[in-house]
């Protein structure tokens, strides 16, 4: 168990439970599969051929890049916190720091994905540019919201499950890897894909999450279909 605050910058790997408290204005951001400099996911770029369905509309490859580094940067300020759910970049071992330098928010914690090998392995370090490294999180959340603190619990995870840690009390499951557009990131409970695919390349935030989360029913998930079946090469 280990135990992380909002203005915490200890690396830590494998950790299952991260206690986050928020500062009074402090706001709490989720995002995943952005995958920085990724020449395929890019439709102006891609060799993957005829698959629209599985490419951003965007006429380079910076511009894919500017759009997603804007995006994060227009919502999230240099003290709120990010936690991103995997497939941070790609194109090259270069990519990662290069996408940390750009963005602004100074605590981005990082749940690895599939395609994060070299971070996963800490080549050169490299994990030192984020607050936390791991494989899974349960989020214990407290939020002051005017005279009260409100309690938040979530289970974060880069590849969507199809049960999890306290889901017949409400406990939200948040996940990313299957690049689901808007209209189906939900699922039958209170689970969804929180991949910018999803959002327009924007993260969402807490209060968002918990609006959208507020009503659905305690429902065990039925697993969405993985993006990456569409297709033969990565």
């Amino acid at each position: 168990m280990v135990c992380l605050f909002c203005t915490c910058t200890h690396r830590i790997i494998n950790s299952s439970l991260m206690k986050i408290i928020l500062e009074k204005g402090q706001g709490l951001f989720f995002t995943s599969d952005t995958h920085y400099n990724h020449a395929n996911i890019c439709r102006a770029t891609t060799n993957w051929g005829g698959q629209d369905n599985l490419t951003r509309d965007y006429k380079s490859l910076e511009h894919m890049n500017s759009t997603l580094v804007n995006r994060i940067n227009e919502m999230i300020g240099e003290d709120d916190i990010l936690i991103h759910l995997g497939d941070w970049s790609f194109g090259g071992f270069e990519s990662i720091e290069e996408f940390r330098s750009r963005i602004l928010c100074k605590n981005v914690h990082l749940v690895f994905g599939n395609h994060d090998h070299h971070i996963r392995r800490n080549k050169a370090d490299i994990q030192r540019i984020f607050s936390s490294c791991q494989d899974y999180l349960h989020l214990d959340i407290r939020k002051p919201e005017g005279k009260e603190v409100m309690k938040y619990s979530m289970v974060c995870m880069h590849y969507p499950i199809a049960s999890w840690d306290g889901m017949n009390d409400g406990v939200v499951h948040l996940h990313g890897h299957v690049h689901l557009p808007q209209q189906l990131r939900l699922h039958k409970g209170k689970a969804m894909d929180v991949g910018v695919d999803g959002n327009d390349l924007y993260p969402i935030s807490l209060g968002e999450i918990r609006g959208i989360m507020k009503d659905r029913p305690h429902v065990k998930l039925s697993l969405p279909q993985d993006h990456h079946e569409k297709r033969i090469n990565s």
